[in-house]
């Protein structure tokens, strides 16, 4: 790239970081022209080609080290630690889950949601299967009842009619 091409991309690009910051309400002329300068000697500026990348990302030791954001002290780290381990919420090898998903019963000090009853849950499935309100296809999430809208109309009550077909179909299959 020559440097007029390097000139006119640093160019265009001061422009729009102008263009940014004189939406932002209240900013002169002259703070704008600063935080520009600023941006340029941080190396905040989008740097030229197509990468999107800003200057200080390409060449870090042009630049003065980014500011670091305020760290906790060891001692809060540690009682960070220690709740953690209290909670269960420390997560086991690879699987993923918290020593609390696997073992509940072990921290008394987290109160368990209490869900629903065995019986309660065998219930609902029942329901479910018997008006078709169970998805069938995983892809398009459609139920079973979306599916066969004829197989799961009448499923609330048997009428007389629904009843006598199946005598019919008792009768044919015999």
């Amino acid at each position: 790239m020559t440097f007029s091409r390097i000139a006119a991309a640093a160019l265009l690009s001061a422009i729009g970081f102008a263009a940014h910051a004189q939406d932002a309400q209240g900013l002169t002329r002259a703070q704008v022209r600063a935080e520009l300068a600023q941006a340029q000697r941080n190396g905040d500026i989008e740097a030229p080609g197509d990468l999107g990348r800003t200057s200080r990302e390409l060449s870090p030791g042009h630049y003065p080290a980014a500011p670091v954001s305020p760290t906790l002290s060891r001692a809060d780290v540690v009682a960070q630690l220690q709740e953690a381990r209290r909670n269960g919420e420390l997560t086991v090898g690879d699987i993923g889950l918290t020593q609390y998903e696997i073992a509940p019963q072990d921290f008394p000090s987290r109160v368990a949601v209490q869900g629903k009853t065995r019986e309660e849950v065998r219930a609902e499935l029942a329901e479910a299967i018997r008006t078709g309100d169970i998805v069938a296809n995983n892809e398009t999430g459609e139920r079973l009842n979306e599916m066969f809208p004829g197989r799961y109309a009448m499923a609330g009550a048997k009428t007389k009619a629904s009843l006598s077909g199946h005598r019919l179909l008792a009768a044919i299959f015999r």
